[in-house]
């Protein structure tokens, strides 16, 4: 080897050297290297906390709602599926649009026939359901199973973090409530 030859190496690894003991830029690149991890579990943990939320919300106005039919104050009101539904959109104080709520209520003949499973919902083209909802507040003494479901929007998260159970890509949330009408409710 000759003698610029080695000059010019021993100049390449001081510079390296210096490079790697040179941490002025270090802060930012740390930094950079955790913060999309980081914000993809604060995304995806608020997105959590509202699924959740608005399933508690949910499962508080389906028990309310619940009990004006036990009571037979639906029944006595001669209420109709429309006024009943409003009723349930009245309990409402955020997170959800009264128009796409979806109420259900049938009477069943006994306990191991009452339906609370989470039903197929069918779409239209523009993306709405189609399924058809019974109501049947039914009269005293009757088994009753109400059912009410919402189509929450979901954000994809990042890093594929999705709460999604639909094939649309949002989130079938329901509340359900089997219950027997009082006998003096009619």
């Amino acid at each position: 080897m000759t003698g610029p030859d080695v000059a010019t190496r021993n100049r390449r690894r001081s510079r390296c050297a210096a490079f790697a003991r040179d941490d002025r830029g270090a802060t930012a690149v740390e930094f950079a290297l955790v913060a999309a991890p980081f914000l993809a579990l604060i995304i995806a943990l608020i997105q959590t906390f509202l699924v959740f939320f608005a399933q508690q919300t949910l499962e508080t106005i389906v028990r309310q709602s619940a009990r004006l039919v036990m009571t037979g104050q639906v029944q006595s009101a001669n209420m109709t599926k429309d006024a009943f539904k409003q009723k349930v959109c009245d309990q409402i104080v955020i997170l959800f649009n009264c128009s796409g709520l979806m109420v259900d209520m049938q009477v069943a003949n006994s306990w191991s026939t009452a339906n609370t499973a989470m039903p197929t919902l069918t779409f239209n083209g523009s993306g709405a359901v189609t399924n058809a909802w019974s109501y049947d507040p039914g009269n005293a003494g009757d088994i009753v199973v109400l059912r009410v479901m919402y189509v929450w929007p979901v954000v994809l998260g990042p890093l594929g973090f999705n709460l999604s159970n639909l094939g649309n890509g949002n989130r079938l949330i329901m509340s359900s409530a089997a219950f027997q009408n009082e006998p003096g409710a009619t």
